[in-house]
């Protein structure tokens, strides 16, 4: 199995410190996703009731101990999956680890993969828009890389994954990139949906890894200006990536638990997510 090595912990550390400074901070990108998801509430609707995955089993497990505070993340495997199998961090929406997250692990976990959904919040799951806020800004990134390389450990060595690749939606899409770029040796695999980006191509090509990156035309927190500075970056560091912007489709358009689901680009989004998944990983 791969191990985290001390080097590239620093270097994670590095480049999450360096993501938080180009070009804007933190809050300004907060402020954005603010403004993104005013009014939305993570709400059940017919969408969520037609998701649910037949053939896989979830449970609650401890995976990480981060300060001294035990994570609690939701562990989905299809039935009778063989170790050695790929893996998925799992990496949720501004909201936290909900049901929709939980949801979207049964079905990676239906696809075949074992699927760790992490919690990057402690527990806490948002309700309102402002309560989604205040958790974003509250994450520290040490302690959110350290999650998410506990995460990694819990997968290789607990559950014997051969290969581990990352997703994520919103926030969970932004650290779903920097998992990889902390991670440029252990991680096989990285989907971005809709999170912050990276654009420097020294950052860039840290990558050993290939990228799926997932975006709406509508969305105003990611425009599609930065969608294609981060292509062509990615393409200057010759990091394999197949980048897709869906017309009329707004942030968070996938979430089929939001009030900005648009089902023909969330469904197709996904049909490219599990082609990507069977080639890479």
């Amino acid at each position: 199995m791969k191990e985290i090595s001390v080097l590239g912990w620093c270097l994670g550390i590095i480049l999450l410190a360096a993501a938080c400074s180009d070009g804007e901070n933190k809050d300004d990108f907060v402020d954005r996703m603010d403004i993104e998801h005013e009014g939305d509430r993570p709400v059940k609707n017919a969408a969520t009731e037609s998701e649910n995955a037949t053939g896989v089993s979830g449970e609650d497990v401890e995976y990480a101990t981060v300060n001294g505070t035990q994570i609690t993340g939701y562990l989905s495997k299809s039935d009778g999956a063989a170790d050695g199998g790929p893996a998925l961090i799992v990496i949720h929406e501004w909201w936290g680890l909900n049901d929709n997250i939980r949801m979207m692990a049964d079905k990676l976990a239906g696809e075949g993969y074992t699927a760790l959904a992490v919690d990057l919040y402690k527990g806490k799951v948002a309700q309102s828009p402002d309560s989604a806020s205040t958790y974003v800004r509250s994450v520290n990134a040490d302690e959110a890389f350290d999650n998410l390389s506990q995460a990694y450990t819990y997968l290789s060595d607990q559950q014997g994954a051969g290969k581990v690749g990352t997703i994520g939606w919103c926030f969970g899409g932004a650290w779903s990139l920097q998992a990889g770029l902390a991670m440029p040796a252990e991680i096989d695999a990285t989907i971005i949906y809709y999170g912050r980006l990276v654009t420097d191509v020294s950052e860039l090509s840290m990558l050993d890894l290939p990228v799926l990156g997932i975006f709406g035309a509508e969305d105003e927190g990611i425009p599609i200006e930065q969608v294609k500075e981060f292509e062509a970056a990615l393409n200057e560091a010759n990091v394999t990536n197949d980048i897709h912007i869906y017309e009329g489709a707004d942030h968070a358009f996938a979430n089929p638990s939001g009030t900005r689901y648009n089902k023909g680009a969330a469904e197709d989004a996904w049909q490219k997510t599990v082609d990507f998944l069977a080639e890479y990983l």
